[in-house]
C-alpha cells in the first residue's frame, strides 16, 4: 500500500503540483482512507520527500541506463533530455519550483543529489566527446559541467522564464544546442547539424 501510494501521489504531484495536492485528494483518488494515508506518512511532508526520493532515483537510473549505451555523446545528451521531460511530465506544473518554494528543505537536499548525479554524468560525457574529436580538446571540463547543471537549475525558475511563456521543452532544446555549439569541434557541429535535420 505504501508503495501505491507513493507511486499515484507522484504522478499527481508531477501533474498537479506540490502545493495543489492535498491528501484528500491522493485518497480520493485512491479510492482509500485519508487514515490509511496516514498510517504510512505522517504528515504531507513526509509523503513528498519520499515521492521526491523515488522520482529522483528512477530518473537516476535510466540516466545510467542511457549512459551504458555508449551513444555518440552528442546523442546521450538529447537522449537524457527526452527521458527527463517524459518522466518530469513536460514539467507542465513547474514542480521543482514548486518544491523550492514550499518544501525548501526536500529542494535543499534534492539539488545536492542532483548536483552530484550531474556532475558525474555531464563530466564523463565530456571527457567522451573530446576523446572522439567532437568536442574541443580546450575546453575546461569541471567548468563546463558545473555550468551546465547551473543552468539547467536556472531554467526551471519561473521568475525568469514564466511557463506561459517558456514550454520546459524548448527551453532545455534551445539550452542544449547553445551549450553544444559552445563545446563542439568542427566534426561535432556536423555532426549537431546532421542530428537536428534527424530530429525535425
Amino acid at each position: 500500500m505504501k508503495d501505491k501510494i507513493i507511486i499515484k501521489s507522484s504522478d499527481m504531484f508531477l501533474n498537479l503540483g506540490f502545493k495543489s495536492v492535498t491528501m484528500d485528494d491522493i485518497a480520493n483518488e485512491m479510492g482509500i482512507s485519508k487514515k490509511t494515508i496516514y498510517q504510512h506518512f505522517k504528515n504531507k511532508t513526509k509523503l513528498v520527500e519520499a515521492t521526491v526520493m523515488r522520482v529522483f532515483e528512477r530518473i537516476s537510473y535510466g540516466i545510467d541506463c542511457i549512459c551504458e549505451l555508449d551513444k555518440n555523446p552528442i546523442e546521450e545528451i538529447y537522449e537524457i533530455k527526452k527521458f527527463v521531460l517524459i518522466h518530469l511530465k513536460d514539467e507542465k506544473s513547474s514542480p521543482q519550483y514548486q518544491l523550492q518554494k514550499y518544501y525548501p528543505k526536500i529542494y535543499s537536499t534534492l539539488k545536492r543529489m542532483q548536483f552530484d548525479k550531474m556532475i558525474g554524468c555531464v563530466t564523463q560525457n565530456l571527457e567522451r566527446g573530446v576523446a572522439k574529436n567532437l568536442y574541443r580538446s580546450s575546453i575546461d571540463i569541471d567548468f563546463i559541467a558545473r555550468l551546465y547543471f547551473n543552468s539547467m537549475v536556472s531554467l526551471k525558475d519561473q521568475d525568469v522564464f514564466p511557463l506561459e511563456n517558456f514550454s520546459m521543452s524548448m527551453l532545455m532544446n534551445n539550452y542544449i544546442e547553445y551549450h553544444l555549439r559552445g563545446i563542439c569541434s568542427s566534426e561535432g557541429l556536423k555532426t549537431l547539424k546532421q542530428l537536428n535535420t534527424n530530429l525535425k
